[in-house]
């Protein structure tokens, strides 16, 4: 790779990236140069993960690679965890990157690549179990707030927003995802671990919490009690219709105001988050059935399950004239749909990461060949790059996890090279990926310290490493 001159003087911050004035180097510049936070000032360090970055640098020959793999990889754990022991049970707050407050979407996803490796690193599964516990008290605060403080204090900053703000919510978007990404966590850390003790009576309230929130969202006798408003130059960042959106028919899916791009729903039954809470019920259903006992609770959760997958059977897909039969993105359940795909997770092309579909599935792939083309409204292709953005930073604009996740989803040799590739020449020349950048010019990004972009990458590294080694040649 052709490297500008670095600047002297520079100093760490974040996600590690440089700040510098503007006086170049004398001597020649360092090819790839040190741009993780050190390790002095990391937040958290797991000897398996530094043993997998050794592992990674030793035997993949290509040094950029490398590069971007030790200083993304392990940047959650660098920079974002705040991981501590309260009354003798691990609490772990766990930020965005630039933003001080905690998604429960992303802090499941940010820490999620590292679960492999926690039957390793004692200390690893209980930075996790504190994620989890975290997570819990979080819900049963609010299960309609998409994100919250560490300070449960603290009152939000969106002073603009009219809704039924809390002490320690940071936002309260109502999206399907953000209560489904704790129990998928939840899940895979006791199928891995085989640690019960997060698992308690609280944990049991959340799960009983998520259900009547889900329950509440099929609007099946009334509107329910969540509403959004924010006063905001910005439509997706608010819900019209005195905040519950446009009407949607009540045919068994749930509503979600917001997307996991936290942007707006235009159709409420948002296809890809139906599809994530199908799973997350089921895999709730068992766990309280085998670890709580209660199997009045698991049955509860596999009806409303059974009663989604009907719905979805039914009013998620759509005849596309090009493509045949696909995954539709939005319904209303009278017959309008939503064509497109967004670039977060859950997304359309998300799905087989979730366990939300097969990857053979045949509707799936006609989905798949519909998101990766120019008739998604959303796919911009470049001289840059190709990829999925959305309405969340506009046109043009290319989110690097569109790119992983293709990656992540393929089983294609060329296509899943072509992804490491682009994924190499995006990071604008600073070591890290970031929030989306435009598809003809890289150094345009936005957010430049983003763990869970980062984070992402590197499990897309591991995984290739460990299936498909050539391909790192």
């Amino acid at each position: 790779m052709e490297r500008r001159n670095f600047l002297r003087n520079a100093s760490v911050i974040g996600a590690g990236l440089l700040l510098a004035d503007k006086v170049a180097f004398a001597a020649p510049p360092m090819a790839f140069p040190v741009v993780r936070t050190p390790a002095a000032k990391r937040k958290f360090t797991s000897q398996a993960v530094e043993n997998a970055i050794a592992e990674f640098k030793k035997n993949v020959k290509n040094e950029e690679l490398g590069w971007l793999f030790e200083n993304c990889f392990p940047n959650t754990l660098d920079t974002t965890v705040f991981h501590e022991v309260k009354n003798g049970v691990p609490d772990t707050y766990v930020i965005t990157g630039d933003i001080d407050a905690m998604w429960l979407r992303d802090s499941s996803a940010q820490v999620w690549p590292y679960m492999q490796f926690v039957k390793q690193d004692k200390p690893l599964q209980d930075l996790i179990a504190g994620v989890i516990n975290r997570q819990t008290a979080c819900i049963l605060k609010d299960p309609y707030a998409n994100a919250f403080y560490g300070d449960p204090n603290k009152k939000g900053e969106w002073f603009s927003d009219h809704t039924a703000m809390q002490p320690g919510v940071h936002e309260r978007k109502w999206e399907i995802d953000s209560i489904c990404y704790p129990i998928r966590l939840a899940y895979n850390y006791w199928k891995i671990s085989g640690d019960t003790k997060p698992f308690n009576e609280d944990w049991k309230k959340a799960i009983a919490a998520i259900l009547k929130t889900f329950k509440e969202q099929q609007r099946k006798s009334d509107l329910g009690p969540y509403k959004f408003q924010r006063s905001t130059p910005h439509a997706t960042d608010t819900q019209p219709m005195s905040g519950y959106g446009y009407p949607v028919k009540p045919v068994g899916l749930i509503c979600s105001a917001f997307r996991p791009s936290d942007d707006a729903t235009v159709y409420q039954f948002l296809i890809p988050s139906n599809f994530f809470a199908l799973v997350s019920l089921r895999e709730a259903a068992e766990m309280v059935k085998t670890i709580s006992k209660d199997n009045t609770l698991a049955a509860e959760l596999t009806a409303l399950a059974n009663e989604v997958d009907a719905a979805l059977k039914k009013y998620g897909t759509f005849n596309h004239a090009k493509y045949g039969k696909i995954y539709a993105f939005e319904t209303d359940g009278y017959s309008s749909f939503n064509i497109m795909d967004d670039s977060n997770v859950p997304s359309l092309l998300s799905m087989p990461y979730l366990n939300a579909v097969k990857l053979n599935d045949a509707v799936y792939q006609n989905t798949r060949r519909f998101v990766l083309s120019l008739d998604n409204p959303y796919f911009f292709k470049g001289t840059a790059a190709e990829g999925i953005g959305g309405p969340h930073v506009g046109r043009d604009m290319i989110w690097p996890m569109s790119i992983t996740m293709r990656g992540l989803t393929s089983t294609n040799d060329a296509e899943i090279k072509t992804c490491i590739d682009q994924l190499r020449k995006t990071h604008g020349d600073t070591g890290f990926m970031h929030e989306a950048f435009h598809k003809d010019d890289p150094k345009k990004f936005t957010r430049s310290w983003f763990a869970w972009a980062n984070t992402l990458f590197g499990e897309f590294l591991w995984k290739v490493y460990k299936e498909r080694p050539h391909l790192l040649k």
